[in-house]
Order: C-alpha cells, then sequence, then structure tokens
C-alpha cells in the first residue's frame, strides 16, 4: 500500500471530495428528496396538505428498515456489519428496552479487551503512587513523597528522577550559556571591535567548551546532593540524556532472547542512564519483540519504566474508545459521551488531573449515564475531578473559621509577606458552571446574586491531599456560615447537607427539565429539535424526578425522531465518524493511538475542549473543507490498513485456489462494480445515493490507473512480505477493496447518522 500514498492524497481533491463537502455544507437538497418522497406516499398526504410548518412531524414517515437504521445511527456510535438483520430480527421496540438496560448485556469481548489495562481499574491514590505524576516525582525528589525501596517501582522512581534532574540541569546549563553568550557580546561591543575583543572572545569560548564537555554533571551532582536526601540520590546524576550511552547489538539480542519476566527484571536492574541509553537503541521491529509475549502487567511495566505519566493518559484514552467501539450497551457508551461532555472537565488542567479522570469516568459518569439525572448531578458534585477543574477546591468562606484562623495569623506576623494565593476568599467558577452549564441553563433563571449565594453553600467541597490522589472531602472549617438564598429559596446553614439539598432543588426544577431534554433532543435528533418534542421529554423528566431512560423512550416513541426530513441529517462528530469507521469495517484494534491522533487532527481530541461548555454537537462546528480533507484521509488510511496496530479485512469469503484454475470459478472474478455493491451495504446499510456511488467509481478507476503502473508484482516481492496462504490475484482484489472502502468511508451519507 505505501504505493498508493501518492495517489491516495491526491484524491481528496476528487469529485467525491468536492460532493462531500457540498451535500454536507448544504444538506437541503437530500431533506427535500426525502420529503417530496414521503408526498407521494397516499398514507402521508393528509399529514402534509394539514400545515406546512412543525406539525409535519406527526407523520411517523420512516418504515421498515429505516426506522431500524435510524435508531442505530442516533443510539449508537453506528451500526456494526450484520446488525441491522440482527435487529430485525430482535424486532426494534425489543433492542431498545435492551439498550436501556446495559447490565443484562454480554461483554465478554469487551471485557477481554480491557483486560490489555490493569492500570485502568486502580483508585487514583494507586495510580499516582504505582505510575507518579511528573509532580510526584518533584515531591520525591524533595522528600515530600516516599520512595519505593525494591522492584520496579523503585526502578520507576530512579528513572523518573534522573529525567527530572537531567532536564533541569539542561535548563540551567543552557540559562548559563545563554548568559556567556550576552557577555561575549557586552565584550565585543565595549572593545569596538579590537584585538581585545578578539581575544576576550576566544576565553569565553574556550570556557564554554569545557562547560559543554564536562560541566553539566558536577551541576547535576550538586543539585542531587541538595534536593535529594534519600540515601541513593548519589547514584542518579543525571547525564544530558541525547548522550545516553548507547547499547550494543550484541547487548541487545541478549536480553530479547529472555523470557518475559526476565526481560523485565533484567531493565528494572539497569542504572538510568543505561536504561535511557538500551531504550533509545532499539530499532522500531525491536521495541515490539521486547513486549513481545508478555501478558498486560507486564507490558504495563515496561511503560511505566519509560513514561508512567503518559502511560495513564494513553491507556485512559484507550480504554474510552473501546467502549465506544466494542461494547454492545451502546446506548450507555453514547450517554457516556454525551454527559462527559455535558460535566466537561480538561485533561491538562494540572497534572494530577489524568489520574482523576480514571476513576471520573469510571465510577462517576458511566455506572450513572442511564440513571437518575440528580444522583449522577450529586456524584459530579462529589468528584475531585469536578472540585480541582472548578477551583471549589480552593474556595474558603470569608466568614469561616479557616479564614479567621489564617486572619490571626497573619495579625501576628504583620510584616511577613502576605500569600495572596492562600487569602480567603469564595471561588464562584462551579457556582456559576452548575447552574449556566449543569442544570436550569443560561436563560433559568438564576441571577449573579444567585451565583454568589450558590459558591456560598458550596465553601468547603473540596479535597483532601490532591497531590496524592486524595478523594472527596467535605471540610467544615472552610465552609461559610450563615442561611443563603437561591432563585428565591432559602437555604439553612446544614453543613454539607445545605449544598446536597441545593443540588436536590436545581435537578428538579422546571428549567433543569428543559435544558436537559433539549440538549438530549439535539444529540439525538436534530441541531434545532422542535419545541414540542422538548416539552413532552421535559414533562416526563419531572414526572419521573429526572429519570433519563424515561426521557429517552419518550423521545424514541415520539413522532419527531422518525421524520424524514431528519433521516441522515445530522452529520457526525470527529469521535462519531471515527468510532462509527471502526465499528463499520470490523477493524481489530491493538494500538488505539492512531485513532487518538486522528481525533486530534480533526480537532476533536478526547478530554480536550478547555472550557467547561464542552464541545458542541452542531454541524456548523465540524464542517469545513480541511476538517473534511482530513476525514477523507483517515477514511483511506483505516480502509488501506495503513494505521500501525489497527487492521481492517475487507476480502470476501473465496476460494482463491479456483482463481488460479480452469474451472468455472474463474468467472466470478469480481469487478469494481460488484466489490462496490458488496461493500456498500456493509459500511452504508441505508445505501448511497447514484452520485456518489459513480463518483466513488470514477475516483477508483483513477486511482487504479494510477497504482498499476506503480505497484510490484506479488510474485516478484519476498516471500516473507506475502500474506500466508495468499494468491497473487487476492492481493490486487484487496487492494482495490481497501480503496473502495476508504472512498465509501469519506463519502457525504458516511459523514451522516
Amino acid at each position: 500500500m505505501e504505493s498508493l500514498r501518492g495517489p491516495i492524497h491526491r484524491s481528496i481533491q476528487s469529485a467525491i471530495a468536492v460532493a462531500l463537502c457540498y451535500s454536507l455544507c448544504f444538506p437541503a437538497p437530500l431533506a427535500m428528496t426525502q420529503e417530496a418522497a414521503a408526498q407521494v406516499d397516499p398514507s402521508n398526504v393528509q399529514a402534509h396538505e394539514q400545515s406546512e410548518h412543525r406539525q409535519a412531524y406527526v407523520s411517523t414517515q420512516m418504515k421498515g428498515d429505516e426506522r431500524i437504521l435510524q435508531a442505530l445511527n442516533r443510539f449508537t456510535f453506528g451500526p456494526k456489519p450484520g446488525e441491522l438483520e440482527a435487529v430485525r430480527e430482535m424486532g426494534l421496540e425489543k433492542w431498545f428496552d435492551q439498550q436501556l438496560h446495559p447490565d443484562s448485556m454480554d461483554e465478554s469481548d469487551l471485557n477481554a479487551r480491557l483486560a490489555q489495562f490493569p492500570a485502568m481499574q486502580w483508585s487514583t491514590q494507586d495510580l499516582l503512587y504505582r505510575l507518579p505524576s511528573n509532580a510526584m516525582i518533584r515531591m520525591a525528589i524533595n522528600g515530600r513523597a516516599p520512595i519505593p525501596e525494591q522492584g520496579t517501582l523503585h526502578a520507576v522512581y530512579e528513572n523518573q528522577i534522573y529525567r527530572t534532574q537531567a532536564k533541569k540541569a539542561a535548563k540551567v546549563e543552557k540559562k548559563d550559556d545563554a548568559a556567556g553568550s550576552g557577555a561575549m557580546q557586552a565584550n565585543v561591543q565595549n572593545a569596538g571591535g579590537s584585538a581585545s575583543a578578539a581575544g576576550s572572545m576566544s576565553g569565553s569560548g574556550g570556557d564554554m567548551n569545557a562547560d559543554a564537555n564536562g560541566g553539566m554533571a558536577p551541576t547535576a551532582a550538586g543539585m542531587s546532593a541538595q534536593s535529594a536526601p534519600q540515601q541513593d540520590m548519589n547514584s542518579m546524576a543525571p547525564a544530558d540524556q541525547d548522550e545516553a550511552p548507547a547499547v550494543s547489538e550484541e547487548q541487545i539480542q541478549e536480553i530479547l532472547k529472555l523470557e518475559p519476566e526476565q526481560r523485565v527484571l533484567k531493565l528494572q536492574e539497569m542504572q538510568p542512564a543505561e536504561f535511557e541509553g538500551f531504550m533509545k537503541s532499539l530499532r522500531p521491529f525491536q521495541r515490539q519483540a521486547l513486549t513481545a509475549g508478555m501478558n498486560p502487567g507486564l507490558r504495563e511495566s515496561v511503560e511505566d519504566l519509560q513514561h508512567p505519566e503518559q502511560t495513564v493518559a494513553q491507556e485512559l484514552m484507550a480504554v474510552r474508545l473501546a467502549h465506544d467501539i466494542y461494547s454492545n450497551a451502546q446506548l450507555q457508551e453514547v450517554m457516556t459521551d454525551f454527559w462527559l461532555n455535558h460535566f466537561n472537565i480538561y485533561l491538562r488542567k494540572n497534572e494530577q488531573m489524568p489520574y482523576y479522570l480514571v476513576s471520573y469516568e469510571r465510577d462517576v459518569i458511566r455506572p450513572h449515564a442511564l440513571g437518575k439525572f440528580e444522583d449522577l448531578l450529586e456524584a459530579v458534585a462529589h468528584s475531585p475531578a469536578m472540585m480541582i477543574y472548578l477551583d471549589n477546591a480552593e474556595s474558603v468562606g470569608p466568614n469561616s473559621l479557616a479564614a479567621s484562623r489564617m486572619k490571626m495569623a497573619e495579625a501576628r506576623r504583620p510584616n511577613a509577606k502576605k500569600q495572596d494565593a492562600d487569602a480567603p476568599g469564595i471561588n464562584e467558577n462551579y457556582g456559576r458552571e452548575l447552574m449556566e452549564l449543569h442544570t436550569v441553563g443560561v436563560n433559568g433563571g438564576y441571577t449573579q446574586a444567585d451565583v454568589i449565594q450558590v459558591a456560598r453553600i458550596l465553601t468547603g467541597w473540596g479535597v483532601d491531599r490532591p497531590q496524592f490522589g486524595g478523594g472527596f472531602q467535605y471540610n467544615p472549617n472552610r465552609h461559610e456560615p450563615g442561611t443563603d438564598k437561591v432563585m428565591g429559596v432559602k437555604f439553612k446553614d446544614d453543613g454539607e447537607m445545605q449544598g446536597q439539598e441545593l443540588l436536590h432543588f436545581l435537578a428538579t426544577r422546571p428549567a433543569t427539565a428543559h435544558f436537559i431534554s433539549r440538549k438530549l433532543a439535539i444529540r439525538f435528533v436534530s441541531d434545532d429539535p422542535p419545541q414540542a418534542l422538548v416539552d413532552r421529554m421535559a414533562k416526563t423528566y419531572l414526572a419521573t424526578e429526572g429519570d433519563i431512560p424515561s426521557v429517552l423512550k419518550t423521545l424514541f416513541h415520539s413522532p419527531e425522531f422518525w421524520a424524514a426530513s431528519d433521516y441522515r441529517a445530522k452529520v457526525k462528530t470527529p469521535l462519531e465518524f471515527v468510532v462509527s469507521a471502526a465499528r463499520a469495517g470490523n477493524a481489530q484494534v491493538e494500538n488505539y493511538m492512531p485513532l487518538v491522533n486522528a481525533l486530534r487532527q480533526m480537532g476533536m481530541p478526547l478530554y480536550g475542549c478547555i472550557p467547561p461548555v464542552g464541545y458542541k454537537w452542531d454541524a456548523a462546528d465540524w464542517v469545513s473543507t480541511g476538517a473534511l480533507v482530513d476525514r477523507m484521509n483517515f477514511a483511506l488510511a483505516l480502509a488501506g490498513n495503513r494505521l500501525p496496530g489497527i487492521t481492517v479485512d475487507w476480502a470476501p469469503d473465496l476460494d482463491m485456489s479456483a482463481l488460479d484454475s480452469d474451472s468455472p470459478a474463474r468467472q466470478v472474478i469480481p469487478t469494481p462494480e460488484s466489490e462496490e455493491t458488496r461493500l456498500e451495504p456493509l459500511l452504508l446499510p441505508g445505501g448511497v445515493s447514484d452520485t456518489t456511488r459513480t463518483a466513488a467509481l470514477e475516483e477508483f478507476q483513477k486511482q487504479s490507473a494510477n497504482n498499476s503502473a506503480e505497484m510490484t508484482p506479488v510474485a516478484d516481492r519476498p516471500a516473507q512480505m506475502r500474506r500466508a496462504n495468499r494468491a497473487p490475484a487476492a492481493d490486487v482484489y484487496q487492494r482495490e477493496d481497501q480503496l473502495l472502502a476508504g472512498l465509501l468511508m469519506g463519502s457525504p451519507e458516511f459523514q451522516r447518522r
């Protein structure tokens, strides 16, 4: 497939790319076509004659497989091959009811995949200790955090301390070099370009060379002695990481020949500089061989020895994508995505946040995704991740006991420098977002005075020792005393219970019911949902005390959900596109990082939305020429098996040996048209338009013409590069299928749900 790269990148300029951009930017023609088709149906004529406005939604215009596809496209991350037929056999109502009860579903395949990431089941405290963050390492260097005494974990800390001190030493050296350079400049200017200036430059240059060659180690050793009282810190004096000693090929082979457990033991016995040199000496295929045959725990150990903080962030994202792609409880995963966006938290708020997000998604969001909204709201409010992200952990009541003690301490030291960061004060961030984004909404009837009152009530809600991964903590000493009034309702001072009563009040407001219902309708129905539908959902919300499954049932049984004008009318977000492509291709993912990188390229990195408002689901936020080009390139790369660690097999079940004989089976050799006909229902059960189909086949012909001149014949390639039991003709057909599949996944129809 290497020879396809140039032509594939050029293919984005083709007719199908133009059709994609036009169709997504101007979706009206599709809706008009559907409405015109509905009008000729006698069963719909009366409904259309009654009104030309939103009343047309009262007619359930979708029928048969269209209804199944509508449900699969909206309540899952996209159908897998054969799922349409499975739902048809089960019955749509029964399928939807099953999705509302995820605990009843078989998740053995998903659980087997999640078992590859054992650390993602640890508590936040264990994660921070066993996969230390950079902040934890700095505390270990300063003696404020313990260093494990032995084993792999001791080696993890040693390696991270070495890297941290090396980086610090490099910064000091760079600063000294900059200062030396400045001094040289000054000497040149003062000397006026005379011979003495030349001598000064020569002397300085000599000093600089001495520093570069031998000055770094003493500096770093001095830092180690001052900042790290542990007994073996002197053995970790770092050198420039770029100068880590190289390891010979013979040494590498000796380690790679060991059993998996022995490989890990050998790595943990290495001194930090030796380990750095070993890892840098490995070629890509040797890195794969290093972890070959290892169980998930051993593989994680190797990763931890290199970059423990990076391991946490990468596994967090991998587990998220594994759920989205492979879970049978698709509605639960779609709702998990919905609530993670509704209660958005930015991954890089601080160095502890990736660790807290593991528990936030696993223990707070996913278990409550299909429950009562009030239970979810309370779980989020008691989450250390949210308390840290929106700064409520820093909020201190100005009249609290903690503030009084701080003022008394300052009074006893009138000449001491005041620490503004520790000054008592109420932080309004969480109080504001709790109302504006989490419950009643910006038009929910609250004022700035209400925000202040909410923030007062929630003083004392914080986190116990967040640098070590502590849990939620209510600190009465930081709580602002007194009765507070929010939106006309008084809340008596009752410690933590005062805050819980506030959460109950906000969760049960009619404004909250409408705000949540509208967001759900936008996610599942259209960018501008009918108000009648939102009102009906809000009524159910209030009647059931915020029971999310009941609200979704109301949506599912509403005629608005089945309106033909909304069929394939919502543009997929980058996450929905990437996951739906993996599901449609039945991709086998061993390495999730190419998908993570693709989402970043498309402008929707996981946990990457900085403001608390979260990502938008409107088409306008995701449709642009550049964004759609990125999608097309991803589709072609995925379909062409050019994403490392991800495989997709498009080949049909054929007896390829028959193609080498004179048997009649040679007459069934697939053509591009027949392969497009075979692949289309696998990727797009609802089919594509004639325009898309024609454009895809035309683009295929162009690419095939380019590739035929560039491809090396299969028979001329080394035997070890061929697939086992793969006939030469099959290799060509597989490449054709990959190109056709990529073009179909980049089509306008696949971009919509």
